[in-house]
């Protein structure tokens, strides 16, 4: 008997955040075809796309829309370099997005994914303050827990030990301040109180070090590879105040939360105060859902004056930094398709109708003494599993259990999250929600004697 394509995978292909060690007993998926939120197996078996294929697809596999953009575009003009050359995809992509701004951010800069991106703004901020007249200012900060890609400039920023410790001795040093996770409400907090808390962390370091901080690093609302860490948007403010007054570049990774994923199409949009002025950030990263979950892609949006910083006879003041893909043209028309999804089906109203019906559809785990912390946001669900009841190897044994069931799901560390495509209604949250709860059952460990019932947390 040939080899199954599951197989031939393990003996050819080095898979991504994967111990291969242990591959053969949670072997990959041969998936083969892709209809909305569903995925296929060479089998036929199918799996309900739970994190949306890494965060990335926004309206199902094989959207028909986005197809034909792409089906179009690819007789016009796949590829040409964008050094010395431009394309309309690439053009109209920088005018909307900035649009989407009120032209507060703009001159839009293509990389690939987001890892490049955030090493696009690093060395933007930095780059900028060496032509602003200010080159001791190249320290950056980043929180807790917090995860910005697996690059070595975008290692340096990122707080998560499983990913970083092991190519330490090789990064940048840079600054780690509190996290405004909600989680860590103390009895009688409030999320708001713990972010004053991490704004007073942050305050007194750039008391002391502002003069050589080149920019801080967040991202907005969800530090989403520490679990889903919900904070409340009083913390962006407050940031976003901190960095006037001590002279630091903010950037904004919404590569994970952009896109309509927080409930507006960027995260940084809930900042302000309602009928407040919007604030914005200095530099703000983008990949993921941009593209819908076709093509590698990913931009810096940056401040006017930023940009004007680097402008100069001098070729040694220019940004320079490429790849041979930068601003595809097939990867901005996919990313055209998707702002064309936004600007015309209504798709931030029709998601929160979505986000309700699902959001009920799982308020019984409220009442499940063996979980903690269920939150939302948006179109994203998560909540932790008491440590007691997950046992050895939560993760992989409740990856595999989902299978059974139907489901595409992996868990970081004890929180099992929810970021599917949105295209959910009633009936399929309905079923959601009753296979995640089953798959729970299946997985979680028998409480031991004297288990008690978790305190509410704080909201988020």
């Amino acid at each position: 008997m040939s080899a199954s394509l599951s197989q031939r995978s393990l003996q050819a292909v080095w898979h991504p955040c994967t111990q291969m060690q242990r591959a053969v007993h949670a072997p990959p998926l041969a998936m083969v075809r892709g209809e909305g939120p569903w995925l296929f197996d060479e089998s036929g078996q199918r799996y309900f796309d739970t994190s949306s294929s890494w965060w990335v697809n926004l309206f199902g596999h094989a959207d028909p829309g986005i197809n034909a953009a792409l089906k179009d575009q690819l007789d016009r003009l796949p590829h040409v370099m964008l050094a010395g050359c431009t394309h309309p995809p690439a053009v109209e992509l920088a005018e909307r997005l900035a649009q989407r701004t009120g032209n507060a951010l703009g001159h839009c800069f293509f990389g690939s994914d987001g890892a490049s991106a955030v090493e696009i703004a690093l060395k933007m901020s930095f780059h900028y303050w060496r032509n602003s007249g200010l080159p001791n200012k190249q320290e950056f900060v980043c929180l807790r827990q917090s995860y910005h890609g697996e690059t070595l400039g975008a290692l340096a920023v990122t707080d998560i030990a499983v990913f970083r410790d092991a190519y330490d001795p090789l990064l940048l040093r840079t600054h780690l301040v509190m996290s405004p996770d909600a989680r860590q409400a103390q009895p009688g907090e409030t999320a708001a109180d713990v972010a004053r808390r991490a704004v007073a962390a942050l305050r007194t370091l750039f008391e002391a070090r502002a003069e050589h901080i080149a920019a801080i690093i967040l991202e907005p609302l969800v530090q989403a590879a520490t679990g889903m860490a919900l904070y409340d948007p009083l913390y962006l403010r407050e940031v976003r105040a901190l960095c006037d007054a001590f002279e630091v570049l903010l950037i904004a990774d919404e590569i994970a939360v952009g896109c309509g994923r927080t409930g507006t199409f960027f995260a940084f949009e809930q900042a302000a105060l309602p009928g407040a002025a919007p604030i914005w950030p200095d530099l703000l990263c983008l990949s993921k859902g941009i593209s819908g979950g076709y093509l590698p892609l990913s931009l810096v949006l940056s401040r006017p004056q930023l940009y004007a910083a680097f402008l100069d006879d001098d070729v040694a003041r220019g940004f320079l930094h490429s790849h041979s893909y930068t601003g595809n043209a097939l990867a901005c028309r996919a990313a055209l398709a998707v702002l064309d999804r936004f600007d015309q089906a209504a798709v931030l109203q029709t998601n929160r109708t979505r986000a309700a019906q699902l959001t009920a559809a799982l308020a019984p785990l409220r009442d499940d003494a063996r979980l903690e912390h269920l939150r939302q946001l948006g179109m994203i669900w998560a909540f932790d599993v008491r440590e007691p009841f997950a046992g050895a190897r939560f993760a992989e044994r409740f990856h595999l259990a989902g299978r059974a069931r139907e489901l595409l799901i992996r868990p970081i560390g004890r929180t099992v999250y929810l970021m599917p495509p949105y295209v959910l209604d009633a009936s399929l949250s309905d079923w959601l929600a009753r296979q995640l709860r089953a798959t729970l059952d299946d997985v979680l460990q028998p409480a031991h004697p004297g288990a008690d019932r978790p305190s509410e947390p704080a909201v988020a």
